[in-house]
């Protein structure tokens, strides 16, 4: 008795050692809660052994919508998709017929779908097109703003009924001009002068692109990222507001990988918005665009009567993330989503991405590309990838480790999104910061974790309760055979 009275207690006594361990600084650890965290960064990875980040690339599901009517046409763009409870709006810019940026000419257009798959273009009666009463414009006559109008569903507590839909437009002769609505129908501007003028940017060139807005849980602001040039190669960036009138000086955006500075490259559109199912983290699905670099001969051109002009570059989908601030995380400089089999694919202003990633089934989500540009083809794709699945911890048949940084968390269970082979697994080991297994959850207590789940609670002998750590100092080591590990999130 005297002897099992003993080990408790000295098991005790390691056990609470552990939590007197003392870190060199409080930035020493990161504070995660319970946020869902996904592995598209080396944010959290303090050691990899045997595994890599690899990027995921989405399904082509085919086309999602044609840009068929007369007022739509070859020259459609700036595309947005918002999902506003169980109704999903997709905006985007008709323009029949190459012209000036802000042209009179240039409407916005809505389609609408009760699932992200199939659409369908509402019958409306607010802008009267000739010989066409009703249409699907939802917005005409409000040049520039009709070049690159920008949607955005307004999720700040205590937003007015009347703004919850908010939206910016403009070029530079413009500014940035902010605009209101309560439907997302029936718009207004929110007042007469641009929100963000060019006086604000020390750039010589702006807003020549899809410039857009959007509340952060995360920052507890709204933040806008636009588009400048810089050293003549298009960039991005980055102002916030408190009130969506008043903005910050913005802020150049940089790029980084594990190998520091990432290559500057000329991103036309950027598209960063919350991920929502983690909206600390701003994913970029941003439009590549490589000019001069060209694919198609004359011939080829004319045989799928591009318009003039219109095949001199080329295009592609990059993903990008940030975690608020002045960089982006480029971890993956590679293609995200590549051009398609095909002379359509290699144009011009093609393959640029819509706004948005939106849930489009139980265990997928939808990206969307405005591809054929400039042809009578012209349309929007959808694309489709695992919830959380930008990127993944990936493991091979032998077997490897990821090691995370010391950090805290709250809550009674840890949960994975992952996927494993027959034959493969995943296990997890919780250690404190200076890596020592803690008692009960050891690699040897750890069950394996074997199948393909968006959402698997780990186990350490059939139990899995974390409790006792809950916002203590820990490591999480994952042992990952012939798997991807795709997120991981703490909670009850």
């Amino acid at each position: 008795m005297r002897n099992c009275l003993f080990i408790f207690t000295l098991l005790a006594t390691q056990f609470t050692a552990v939590f007197q361990y003392s870190l060199s600084a409080a930035d020493d650890v990161i504070h995660i809660g319970s946020r869902r965290e996904l592995l598209v960064d080396h944010y959290l990875i303090d050691h990899l052994k045997n595994v890599r980040l690899v990027l995921n690339r989405p399904r082509d599901e085919g086309v999602a919508l044609e840009f068929d009517k007369p007022w739509e046409g070859l020259f459609c763009g700036y595309c947005t998709v918002i999902k506003d409870e169980e109704l999903y709006r997709l905006y985007y810019r008709g323009s029949p017929k190459v012209g000036a940026d802000g042209n009179q000419n240039e409407v916005y257009c809505c389609a609408e779908s009760k699932d992200g798959i199939s659409w369908t273009k509402p019958e409306l009666d607010l802008f009267e097109i000739p010989g066409h009463s009703k249409n699907n414009i939802i917005l005409a006559d409000a040049a520039p703003v009709t070049h690159n109008f920008c949607p955005m569903l307004d999720t700040r507590p205590g937003v007015p009924a009347g703004e919850r839909y908010k939206a910016i437009g403009g070029t530079m002769t413009s500014g940035l001009i902010a605009m209101t609505s309560a439907d997302g129908l029936h718009w207004k501007k929110l007042q007469e002068e641009p929100v963000i003028t060019t006086t604000m940017v020390p750039y010589n060139y702006m807003f020549d692109s899809q410039n857009l807005a959007f509340w952060s849980t995360h920052e507890n602001k709204y933040v806008c990222y636009f588009r400048v040039f810089e050293g003549g190669i298009r960039r991005i960036c980055r102002s916030t507001s408190d009130d969506f009138i008043n903005w910050s000086e913005p802020i150049l955006m940089k790029y980084r990988n594990p190998n520091g500075e990432a290559p500057i490259e000329h991103l036309y559109t950027n598209q960063t918005h919350p991920y929502f199912r983690a909206p600390h983290l701003y994913v970029s699905i941003a439009a590549r665009f490589m000019p001069g670099r060209q694919v198609l001969t004359d011939e080829q051109a004319k045989a799928i009567n591009v318009s003039p002009k219109y095949f001199k570059d080329t295009s592609d989908a990059i993903l990008m993330t940030s975690r608020g601030g002045s960089f982006y995380d480029r971890t993956f400089p590679g293609g995200f989503i590549r051009p398609g089999i095909g002379a359509r694919n290699w144009v011009s202003r093609t393959n640029y991405p819509a706004l948005n990633v939106v849930q489009t089934g139980p265990a997928e989500m939808s990206i969307y590309l405005n591809q054929d540009y400039a042809q009578p083809t012209s349309h929007l794709r959808r694309y489709s990838i695992r919830l959380d699945g930008f990127a993944s911890a990936q493991g091979p048949y032998a077997g490897g480790e990821l090691l995370t940084k010391p950090l805290t968390f709250t809550g009674g269970k840890l949960s994975i999104n992952f996927g494993t082979s027959a034959a493969g697994s995943i296990r997890v080991e919780i250690q404190d910061p200076s890596g020592n297994p803690l008692p009960g959850y050891s690699l040897a207590d750890s069950d394996e974790q074997i199948g393909n789940e968006i959402e698997r609670v780990v186990t350490w002998k059939q139990s899995s309760d974390v409790s006792s750590l809950s916002g203590k100092p820990v490591r999480l080591r994952f042992v990952i055979k012939d798997a991807d590990l795709f997120a991981f999130k703490f909670g009850d």
